[in-house]
């Protein structure tokens, strides 16, 4: 009989952890006090904003207007909406 694909019967050699090796709890942070978790901490901060693609100046003027006509249109036609209902309530109930 062949086992299905990904049976948990006989699993990977890589799968498997060595019980040799003792784990520590937190690893290389466990070591470090408050003021060493807080510095490595800022550190990746500045490290992962390094990877960031920051706009141009003129995606970033393309984007804002972008998102300003949006909002005055859905005003608009909230405005208008609400009018409508306005005027359709007053007239059904006097």
């Amino acid at each position: 009989m062949t086992d299905a694909v990904g049976s948990i019967d006989m699993p990977d050699a890589q799968d498997e952890a060595p019980e040799s090796k003792k784990t520590r709890k937190g690893g290389k942070r466990g070591k470090k006090g408050p003021f060493g978790r807080l510095a490595l901490f800022y550190r990746q901060i500045i490290a992962e904003l390094r990877k960031v693609v920051w706009p141009t100046r003129h995606q970033l003027t393309t984007y804002t207007t972008v998102v300003i006509v949006f909002v005055v249109i859905m005003i608009a036609l909230v405005t208008v909406i609400d009018y409508g209902f306005n005027h359709a309530v007053k007239y059904i109930f006097g």
